[in-house]
């Protein structure tokens, strides 16, 4: 591994530099604070001091991003349109900064063989201070009984609307101990606000006042609802209404925003 030295701010303010203009936000972590969370099938297969940065994007992102993507290349294929933007972003970000490195790059949406996810979004924004990831186990006496309830990451600045797009691993970077594990702000503290956070996003997502649950400095715009509010596989439709998609061309696969919709990613 590259001794520490500032590895930790060179690589972030590099991945910074290249994706903050285009909507997104960085934060570094090491795999060891992941890991230590997880169940041993779950963990990731580095040293505990290997540097590692989860990619959110905010709100700004889809005019940012999204829609000169569109516009400039269009949706190749069947895989969905945004997750195509979110990787040639990334993509070309860690190409750029970092040539000829080694990035080991796990997305959102991506499964392994056993149809796990190849990383838990929520829990990589958590140990990294980006959000705080409420839980069931979050509530005191909690009134669900039996029922389970999915949990929700909370952004300090956007709430809900943000979404938890890509982890990615630097296989010969050690982070050291000048990275300290920093507590996410727990934006939300009450009992009786977690419990409206959670019932909200499990039961009641599809109207998206979860991601209000704190006053939120920025929030989606009217064109980024309609896209989301859309169900996927009528997306490719409304592209074409605003001049994206020819009608010849492929639909967009309509499977990948299951999950994230119920990881409060959308």
């Amino acid at each position: 591994m590259a001794a520490p030295n500032d590895n930790v701010g060179n690589v972030t303010g590099l991945l910074n530099d290249s994706l903050s203009k285009l909507g997104f936000e960085v934060y570094a972590l090491k795999v060891g604070w992941y890991n230590a969370v997880l169940s041993p099938s779950l963990r990731l297969a580095y040293p505990d001091d290997t540097l590692a940065v989860v990619v959110l994007s905010t709100p700004a992102m889809f005019e940012q991003a999204f829609l000169p993507f569109m516009e400039e290349r269009g949706c190749q294929g069947v895989s969905d349109p945004i997750d195509q933007c979110v990787k040639h972003c990334i993509k070309s970000a860690i190409s750029q900064c970092f040539p000829g490195q080694k990035v080991d790059v796990s997305f959102d949406y991506e499964m392994l063989p056993s149809r796990k996810p190849k990383f838990l979004a929520q829990t990589a924004a958590h140990v990294s201070g980006a959000a705080f990831y409420y839980r069931q186990a979050d509530v005191t006496d909690h009134p669900w009984g039996e029922k389970k309830m999915f949990g929700v990451c909370v952004h300090p600045r956007f709430g809900g609307w943000f979404a938890i797009r890509a982890l990615l691993v630097f296989g010969g970077v050690e982070a050291g101990s000048e990275l300290v594990q920093p507590v996410p702000p727990d934006c939300v503290p009450s009992r009786e606000t977690r419990i409206q956070l959670l019932e909200g996003f499990n039961l009641r997502w599809q109207d998206w006042s979860y991601r209000n649950i704190i006053p939120p400095v920025q929030t989606y715009s009217q064109k980024q609802r309609d896209y989301f509010s859309t169900p996927p596989g009528q997306r490719s439709a409304l592209l074409r209404t605003w001049g994206f998609l020819h009608r010849e061309e492929d639909q967009p696969d309509s499977s990948s925003d299951t999950h994230t919709v119920m990881d409060g990613h959308g």
